[in-house]
């Protein structure tokens, strides 16, 4: 049985933690940035955690 691949934009889009943690970055941030309040904006920088089915999904996607 040949190994499995790793899916190539979720390797891009997931980072895996020490403690084996899925972030991502928050969503509604990339345009129409204008009408946002800065304090929106603030707040979706960053990362967050994965949590629920996602994290299944993604686990199984970056092979782990």
């Amino acid at each position: 049985m040949p190994k499995m691949k790793t899916h190539s934009g979720a390797k891009k889009r997931y980072k895996v933690t020490g403690s084996g943690k899925i972030l991502r970055r928050n969503s509604n941030l990339n345009h129409i940035l204008e009408k946002k309040s800065p304090g929106r904006k603030r707040r979706l920088a960053g990362t967050t955690e994965i949590t629920g089915g996602d994290r299944t999904r993604a686990r199984r996607q970056l092979g782990l």
